[in-house]
């Protein structure tokens, strides 16, 4: 992430000291002048001009002279060597002839401005990436609760070795990829899965680190830790993501690629066809003005934006891109299967519908009360039901959750419990309701 941030503002301060020094050369352009019918001769102005373009072209210019000199070292031309090769003809001819006043210093000076302004919009956009990569690396939990010989002691995630059994408190995430060994509670694995709904985990069933435990404790014991989890192996995969690219860049590359080899036959030919005709220096100044010419703005600019604008907004929107080239191959997608419920609502439970067996508002106020001592997001999703409906909450004694069934506590002297399925088969309380059997084939119960 720091190195993403470093990357971002070197591109930021070498684009802004050159667009700040491009604007005296805009006043310094005697074209300028010419092209709205003015003559107008500044004092030193080419000395100035001269002046000005050395620290854009030796600044501002650096990131694609040193990307030319890779690309032809690598032998693979592309945008980098046509932008290095046009901005260097520019300077070079200019700083020859600058008291001819035919130079390219505001060329020269607007082409480095262009290309800096698309890289650095393509380099904010693999930082906003990284900071919701950087989010997720924050799901796992820097110490766990490591059981050594009966004891208890807390040690660093990273130092968890396969076979290592931990303890997990309620409310605490797991710290590694494992398999419960003792204990059972429901576990919420929405960051890491898109499920909403808490899943229940008992004896045998596996843990993913990161994922936040209900109120139940658990004992895990580590089966992955380190590189291997699943978590990393995510965090790997949007890694990879980020240093791929997308079709539309390899073309642009190529197309640079090409480019490059048509603007320097074009720059010989026109030398050819005008030494003979117009002498040497009309010949080497027209050949600059192709070489100039043929240099693509738009394109180096128009990759880097498309490039950025996918990148930030699905970042924001919380989705990881595995691989950019899938992008691409979205505008042919006619079918979209979800096997998530939380994919396709807002991830957060709500109460629906209720079904009272007593009156409303008392079977409302018991539920409330009792849940409002349990972690559980079902229980917080019944107690914001009671608020909402204006359902006053009552004392509760004798509070004890049952991971996997339900809570139980006692209430003006009653025993209540609530709780699903799991603890009406333990309560041996029978369903006859068919709504409710309706109900909770689908999930709502």
């Amino acid at each position: 992430m720091c190195g993403h941030h470093h990357h971002v503002m070197d591109f930021k301060r070498r684009f802004t000291l050159s667009a700040f020094l491009t604007i005296p050369l805009l006043f310094l352009s005697e074209s300028i002048y010419g092209f709205f019918g003015m003559e107008l001769s500044i004092p030193y102005g080419a000395f100035f001009s001269l002046l000005l373009s050395t620290v854009i072209f030796f600044y501002g210019g650096l990131p694609f002279l040193s990307g030319l000199v890779y690309e032809v070292r690598a032998r693979r031309p592309g945008m980098m060597t046509l932008v290095g090769f046009a901005i260097t003809i520019a300077f070079a001819y200019s700083a020859v002839t600058v008291f001819s006043g035919e130079g390219f210093f505001l060329e020269l000076a607007t082409l480095i401005d262009v290309m800096l302004l698309g890289h650095w919009i393509e380099a904010r956009s693999v930082m906003g990436a990284s900071i919701a990569l950087e989010g997720l690396a924050k799901l796992m939990p820097k110490h766990a609760h490591l059981i050594v010989n009966g004891d208890v002691r807390d040690v660093s995630v990273s130092d968890l070795r396969v076979g290592d059994i931990v303890l997990v408190k309620p409310g605490e995430k797991i710290p590694c990829d494992g398999v419960v060994v003792e204990g059972e509670t429901h576990v919420d694995e929405a960051l890491l899965t898109g499920e909403s709904k808490p899943v229940y985990k008992g004896v045998g069933d596996r843990v993913i680190g990161g994922s936040i435990n209900g109120d139940g404790i658990l004992k895990v014991r580590v089966d992955r830790s380190g590189d291997e989890t699943y978590l990393a192996q995510v965090i790997r995969l949007v890694k990879q993501a980020q240093m791929s690219k997308t079709r539309i860049q390899d073309i642009a590359d190529k197309a640079a690629a090409l480019l490059f080899y048509i603007s320097l036959a074009a720059g010989v030919i026109t030398f050819l066809y005008w030494y003979p005709v117009s002498g040497v220096y009309a010949a080497i100044s027209r050949t600059v003005t192709v070489l100039v010419i043929a240099c693509p703005h738009a394109l180096g600019l128009a990759i880097p934006l498309v490039v950025a604008l996918t990148t930030s907004i699905t970042a924001k929107m919380g989705i990881l891109i595995r691989d950019r080239m899938a992008l691409e191959l979205v505008r042919d997608i006619d079918t979209v299967v979800f096997d998530k419920t939380g994919t396709l609502t807002l991830g957060v439970l709500k109460v629906t519908k209720v079904i009272p067996y007593i009156d409303l508002d008392e079977l409302v106020s018991l539920t409330a009360s009792l849940e409002l001592n349990s972690e559980h997001t079902i229980a917080r999703a019944i107690v914001e039901y009671a608020k909402s409906i204006g359902i006053g909450l009552r004392k509760v004694e004798e509070f004890k959750s049952m991971p996997g069934r339900g809570v139980y506590g006692r209430i003006d002297g009653k025993k209540v419990y609530v709780g699903g399925w799991n603890l009406l088969k333990e309560l041996k309380i029978p369903i006859k309701d068919d709504v409710v059997r309706e109900l909770g084939g689908r999930g709502e119960t």
